[in-house]
């Protein structure tokens, strides 16, 4: 089901009307929204160290197979070409 233009429109207003009321309804202290900040904050930078584990893991493991190829044709170059 495909929404038209008008359809979107209608859609992000009416979403935005009852987040609006919804804010206003349970509104909340400001240290409820330094804490709701700093939770923000701590979970973006527990996700950027994953991937940058992830990322050097895998480097890792590209480079000893690279490793792992080099010395795997060094040996067959020496076997064969003696």
């Amino acid at each position: 089901m495909a929404l038209n233009q008008l359809d979107k429109e209608e859609l992000i207003t009416l979403l935005k009307e009852v987040i609006a009321e919804a804010v206003e309804q349970h509104p909340l202290s400001d240290d409820e929204v330094k804490w709701v900040r700093l939770a923000i904050e701590a979970e973006a930078k527990r996700a950027a160290f994953r991937k940058a584990v992830i990322e050097k893991t895998f480097i890792g493991l590209m480079s000893s197979a690279a490793i792992g190829l080099i010395m795997y044709s060094l040996d067959l170059f020496r076997t064969h070409w003696k």
